[in-house]
């Protein structure tokens, strides 16, 4: 067998995607190379915007055997696993933060595979070879966010010493519903009540909702969206984190991995929810409207995502990040996990107490939740 060798990628078309995607499979749509692909030739992901890519992989003679995503971070936008006061507190000090090291996938806080195996490679040689792109370097740190539970585990049996921060997020699962109202069914009355009035208001509004799929998403369509999505940012006194390049890019190169739910109003659209979709998970990501109607956020983002999970036999709805809102309407906190490694003894020290505090934290947010379920005992 050839020797294992790892390069480093300026860019993610640097290897053919036929390559990277045998890797990562179809399961999850965040790590495939027209995902990564379409963030980087758009510009959204790009040195200047602060994320250079550098993308890890690992290679057996013309083989790629490994493949993680990687960058070299200028601040800490678009993450969602929030270090702006470690980086504020190494900066006072007289240290240098920025640039960091960062595998995730940019601008999208989704638990999933970061490294991708050949089938047949040893997990101790790949990780040992891979922290070699950090560790001895000039870089203040690394970070591994929203990896799934098995990577981190398999990650500090190979570096004890990495800091683990806890997080949580709220995902919905279907648990033998059958349709909507089998999922009504499994709530108490209170909570069911409240969410057929909601849905009642919606329509009352004269709002009707369309889910779109594929091809069925024309550029009329997407533009549309994406006026909404833009809605949501200047609310806010700031652009989307991404633009009209990046999303026309993943329409072409991956339409099956898009859903689109649209709000109309007397036959127009007035509102959009883009969703991506892998083999068991519907993603909810980008959202935005162009009128005030109450309760259309929860239908648009929550319950037409719920609907469209058990009509196509998805097991599981992440909707995004925070809210105890959807707590209520029946998504479960889900415990996260990131990694990190901080070159100088003196942060780590001082960020290992900041996460074992945090996780205790977390760790009675995460009690409260469960016992506030509104599901029938």
């Amino acid at each position: 067998m050839s020797e294992l060798i790892l390069k480093q990628l300026p860019a993610i078309e640097a290897v053919p995607a036929v390559q990277w995607n045998a890797l990562v499979g179809d399961d999850h749509p965040f790590l495939r190379h027209e995902f990564l692909h379409a963030l980087e030739a758009s510009g959204a992901a790009s040195r200047s915007t602060g994320w250079l890519p550098r993308h890890l992989t690992l290679w057996r003679g013309e083989s790629l055997v490994g493949a993680m995503p990687y960058y070299h971070k200028f601040h800490s936008y678009g993450e969602y696993v929030f270090d702006w006061a470690w980086a504020d507190a190494w900066e006072r000090a007289g240290g240098r933060y920025y640039p960091k090291g960062l595998t995730a996938i940019p601008f999208s806080p989704v638990p999933g595979p970061r490294l991708a195996l050949a089938s047949g490679e040893d997990p101790l040689a790949a990780r040992n070879a891979l922290a070699a792109a950090w560790e001895g370097t000039a870089l203040s740190s690394w970070h591994l966010l929203y990896a799934e539970g098995g990577e981190i585990d398999a990650w500090l049996a190979v570096r004890p010493e990495l800091l683990v921060r806890h997080g949580v997020q709220f995902q919905w699962r279907d648990q033998g519903y059958g349709d909507f109202d089998g999922f009504l069914a499994a709530l108490t009355s209170k909570r069911r009540k409240s969410i057929r009035r909601e849905r009642r208001r919606v329509a009352e509004q004269g709002l009707t909702l369309h889910r779109l799929e594929s091809e069925e998403i024309g550029e009329r369509e997407l533009e549309h969206f994406f006026r909404c999505y833009e809605i949501t940012y200047l609310e806010r006194g700031r652009h989307g984190y991404l633009n009209l390049d990046f999303f026309r890019r993943l329409r072409r190169a991956m339409p099956e991995a898009l859903v689109l739910i649209q709000a109309r109003l007397d036959g127009q659209p007035v509102a959009a929810a883009l969703c991506l979709q892998g083999r068991r998970t519907l993603y909810g990501r980008y959202w935005g409207s162009e009128v005030l109607a109450d309760c259309l956020h929860f239908e648009a983002c929550y319950y037409q995502g719920i609907e469209h999970c058990l009509a196509r036999g998805l097991s599981c709805f992440d909707p995004g990040t925070q809210g105890e809102h959807k707590l209520t309407r029946g998504f479960a906190p889900r415990r996260l996990r990131s990694l990190h490694h901080l070159a100088d003894p003196g942060l780590r020290a001082a960020v290992a107490r900041f996460c074992d505090e945090e996780h205790g934290h977390v760790e009675a947010y995460c009690r409260a939740a469960e016992r506030a379920l509104p599901f029938r005992i």
